[in-house]
């Protein structure tokens, strides 16, 4: 689901020291997230997403810079599932509600032709 909120995000840096910083949560499934921060997370880390009722704590599988911050992905952990009973982002966007709606909008999918088999 794509969903814009801010949340906390807490992790430890390769020296152990404890950062924290304000993110934004740009997109969220059941078994991951990713967020937009102002500095970059290792890959590997327990990063934990503060939420108004609650957290989830997941690894960070990808750290990319992308012009205006560092969008990280996080895989949930195991029994760490989110719901929207649980949490509702302030902005909640499930796209494939776009295509319900406007179908005729959708392009086919590009057909490649297969190369022949090679012969021996």
């Amino acid at each position: 689901m794509l969903c814009a909120d801010l949340v906390e995000v807490r992790w430890k840096d390769p020296g152990g020291k404890s950062r924290r910083a304000i993110a934004n949560l740009e997109d969220i499934s059941l078994s991951g997230a990713c967020v937009q921060v102002d500095l970059p997370i290792p890959l590997g880390v327990e990063v934990t997403i503060s939420y108004p009722k609650g957290e989830f704590t997941g690894m960070a599988r990808y750290c990319h810079f992308r012009e205006i911050g560092y969008f990280v992905g996080l895989q949930f952990e195991d029994g760490c599932k989110w719901s929207s009973k649980s949490f509702r982002p302030m902005h909640l966007l499930d796209p494939r509600t776009l295509v319900k709606k406007h179908p005729e909008r959708v392009k086919p999918a590009m057909r490649v032709p297969l190369a022949p088999p090679a012969q021996s």
